[in-house]
């Protein structure tokens, strides 16, 4: 009976965790500042309607315009755009149901310089002109380190980047993983791209000012299980020709499990 008892108990979470997650699909749908659009408009001869237009249709200024690639909850996105009103911010995540926090928080708090994508980040410039992107933000990626052409600071990645960035267009990344900082640091220094900011311990080098210091909720856990928080901040400028990193770099001691979470869509 207490099997049995468990089991229905453990039916039953699901059912409502299922019924959770799409009455957040049913509100993101209802969400003004919320876009996604089937694969089929981007594919279409018009493709997506906002390309090159996001400033003039969706924010109603000329603001720089700032991408944040994989937002989770989007903590970052909503964080940034209270503290740079001048700037406008784009959360992007294909998990739609974890990036309704941050579509709520913002909707209510009346935020005109916030909206959210639900995309692959691999189809990014389906959505943005050349040129129209200023900066870009890669809070806690997946280091992912077995597969290259995955990670989002791979030369395929930058090749990507680089054809929705500005000239000066700048890329932001925060990890935990020293692999993936390590493999990024690398990446920068064969391909000789700028360096404004680089430490292995944000919190403890003193530049931990009010826009590093936001924390999401996972980053707030991995601090409190004692890992370093990494950041680098570089300008992606043209490139004829990106060569991979020939490094062997030690992969990470430990697999985060709120990392693991975060992929299925917690």
């Amino acid at each position: 009976m207490q099997n049995y008892s468990s089991k229905a108990a453990t039916c039953s979470l699901h059912v409502l965790m299922g019924k959770n997650k799409l009455q957040k699909f049913n509100d993101m749908a209802e969400f003004p500042h919320v876009f996604q659009y089937p694969f089929a408009v981007l594919q279409s001869e018009g493709g997506c309607p906002l390309k090159g237009r996001w400033n003039e249709k969706v924010f109603k200024n000329t603001h720089p315009l700032v991408l944040e690639l994989g937002c989770g909850r989007g903590e970052y996105t909503v964080g940034l755009g209270k503290l740079f009103p001048g700037k406008n911010f784009i959360g992007i995540d294909i998990k739609g149901a974890r990036m309704w926090a941050g579509a709520k928080e913002s909707l209510e708090s009346g935020m005109k310089n916030v909206a959210f994508l639900r995309t692959s980040i691999e189809l990014i410039a389906n959505f943005f002109a050349p040129g129209e992107i200023a900066e870009i933000w890669l809070t806690f990626p997946d280091p992912q380190m077995k597969k290259v052409n995955k990670r989002l600071t791979s030369t395929r990645f930058m090749r990507l980047y680089r054809e929705i960035l500005s000239g000066e267009g700048i890329i932001h990344l925060k990890t935990d993983s020293n692999f993936m900082y390590t493999y990024t640091s690398e990446m920068i220094k064969t391909n000789g791209y700028p360096i404004q900011i680089c430490t292995d311990n944000l919190y403890r080098s003193g530049m931990a000012d009010e826009i590093l210091s936001i924390r999401t909720y996972y980053e707030q856990q991995w601090l409190d299980r004692g890992l370093n928080i990494k950041y680098i901040r570089f300008v992606c400028e043209p490139r004829d020709v990106l060569a991979e990193p020939d490094v062997e770099i030690e992969p990470d001691p430990y697999r985060s499990y709120n990392r693991s979470r975060r992929s299925n869509g917690e």
